[in-house]
C-alpha cells in the first residue's frame, strides 16, 4: 500500500512515512515499568462468565495532567500545543422500562468524569436513546439474543458526563430499527452531542483551531465497513483530505471473557464476520488514521503502535446500568484511553485510567490498576515488539 502525502487542510501535513522518526524524538525517554501483576490479574480474572448479559435483577487513579497550552496567538501549524483525546469501551445505560438505574439516571458517569475530561470526549454508545418503536431485533422469549434502549432524556447524562461525540456503529444500533437509530441521533443532537457511524459518514469536530474527524466502523450494513478493507480506506483518506487528525472507531472481534488476545485473522462470532482486528487497524492507519480506538469483543484487549500510531484493541465494558451487562471477572474490567496528539496527528502523550463496572454497572475508578494490570500482560505476550511501554499510573510510551 503506498503511504499517503500531506494532508491538504491549509496547513503543512507531516508525511505519515516521517512519524516514527517524529514520535521518538518527542517522547519522554524515562519510564516507570508496571510490574509483573499482569500475570496475578489473569489468574484472578479468569473466573468470568462467558455470557456478557446477565438477567434483570475511594481513592482513585489520577489522571497524568495534560501539557499547558501554547499561545492561544499561534496558528495550529506552528504551534505545538496538543490536542486532548479521551475514549470509552462499551456504554450502556440502562435497559428500558425496567432495567434502568436510580434516580433517573442522575449522576451516574460521576465517579468517573475527572477522568474522561479532554479536548474531545468519546464513547461508544451501545444503545439506542428511543421510546419503544413497535421494531423489536429480539423475538419474544429469546434467550440467546439481546436488545436494549434507553429514554432519549438519557443523552443529557452523556452531556453531563462531558462526552461530545458517540460512536454508532456497532451491533445495538439498530435494536429497535432505522426509527430508534433515528431517534438516538436527534436524541443526541438535542444535548449538544455529536455522533459518527454512518455509512460514509464522516464527523469533524474543531478542536482549538485543529480539525479532529472520526469515523466508525462496524461489520453492519448501518455502518462503514470493517470487513471491506478498500472501501475503509477510501473513507479514511477522503477524512485525512478534510482533518488534521483522524480517528477510527471500530467495533471489532469475536466476543467473550476468554476473547482478550489478539491474534493476526479474521474472527467469528455467532456466525457472523467480526473482521480482522490486526489488517484491519494497520490498513486504516496506512490510509492516514492517527488513532484507532477499538471496543466489542466485551473485554480488555492489548494495544500496539504501528507506524507510530496507537492501536487500542477494546476498551470493554464501560458502563452497563440496571445490571445489563455481566461484571464477573475480566467483564467488569474497563478503562478510560486517554491520548494527546500534535496538530499534525503525531503522538504526544497517553495514559490508560483503570476503572471498572461498579455496583449496578455504573463506572467507577479502580484504585487497584487492574486493567492497566491486564492490558500491560497482554501488550507482552501478543505484541512483544510493538506494545506501548507503561508507566507506573499508566502512563503510555512509545516502543523504542
Amino acid at each position: 500500500m503506498s503511504w499517503p502525502g500531506p494532508r491538504q487542510t491549509g496547513r503543512v501535513r507531516t508525511l505519515l512515512a516521517a512519524r516514527p522518526a517524529v514520535f521518538v524524538a518527542t517522547v519522554s525517554a524515562v519510564a516507570l515499568a508496571v510490574g509483573v501483576a499482569g500475570a496475578a490479574v489473569l489468574a484472578k480474572r479468569a473466573g468470568g462468565a462467558a455470557s456478557w448479559r446477565v438477567p434483570v435483577a475511594a481513592t482513585a487513579s489520577s489522571p497524568v495532567p495534560i501539557p499547558p497550552s501554547a499561545s492561544p496567538s499561534a496558528s495550529p501549524a506552528a504551534s505545538t500545543e496538543l490536542i486532548s483525546l479521551s475514549a470509552t469501551g462499551d456504554i450502556v445505560m440502562g435497559d428500558a422500562p425496567g432495567s434502568l438505574p436510580p434516580n433517573g439516571g442522575r449522576g451516574f458517569f460521576d465517579q468517573v468524569r475527572q477522568a474522561l475530561a479532554a479536548d474531545l470526549v468519546m464513547g461508544n454508545l451501545e444503545e439506542p436513546l428511543t421510546e419503544d418503536t413497535g421494531y423489536a431485533k429480539c423475538g419474544a422469549g429469546s434467550t440467546s439474543c439481546h436488545q436494549f434502549r434507553a429514554p432519549p432524556s438519557y443523552a443529557r447524562h452523556l452531556r453531563d458526563a462531558g462526552f461530545q461525540l458517540l460512536n454508532l456503529a456497532n451491533n445495538h444500533a439498530y435494536d429497535f430499527g432505522p426509527a430508534g437509530n433515528r431517534n438516538t441521533r436527534a436524541a443526541l443532537e438535542k444535548y449538544g452531542l455529536k455522533h459518527t457511524g454512518a455509512p460514509g459518514q464522516i464527523t469533524v469536530v474543531e478542536v482549538k483551531g485543529v480539525k479532529v474527524a472520526v469515523l466508525g466502523f462496524s461489520s453492519y450494513a448501518w455502518s462503514n465497513s470493517l470487513i471491506d478493507i478498500d472501501a475503509a480506506q477510501q473513507i479514511v483518506r477522503k477524512a485525512a483530505e478534510q482533518a488534521d487528525i483522524v480517528v477510527v472507531q471500530v467495533h471489532m472481534g469475536a466476543e467473550g471473557s476468554d476473547k482478550i488476545h489478539v491474534r493476526p485473522g479474521t474472527e467469528m462470532f455467532l456466525g457472523e464476520n467480526r473482521g480482522d482486528p490486526v489488517r484491519f487497524s494497520h490498513s486504516v492507519i496506512d490510509a492516514g488514521a492517527d488513532l484507532v480506538v477499538g471496543h466489542g469483543p466485551h473485554v480488555l484487549r492489548p494495544m500496539e503502535f504501528y507506524r507510530g500510531r496507537l492501536i487500542a484493541y477494546s476498551l470493554g465494558n464501560f458502563a452497563g446500568g440496571g445490571g445489563t451487562l455481566n461484571n464477573a471477572g475480566r467483564l467488569g474490567l474497563s478503562a478510560v484511553l486517554k491520548v494527546s496528539l500534535r496538530p499534525d496527528g503525531t503522538w504526544g502523550s497517553g495514559q490508560l485510567i483503570s476503572t471498572r463496572l461498579g455496583a449496578g454497572g455504573r463506572p467507577v475508578l479502580d484504585p487497584d490498576k487492574d486493567s492497566l494490570a491486564l492490558v500491560a500482560d497482554l501488550c507482552r505476550s501478543d505484541f512483544p515488539r510493538t506494545a506501548p511501554k507503561w508507566g507506573a499510573r499508566g502512563e503510555i510510551r512509545p516502543p523504542r
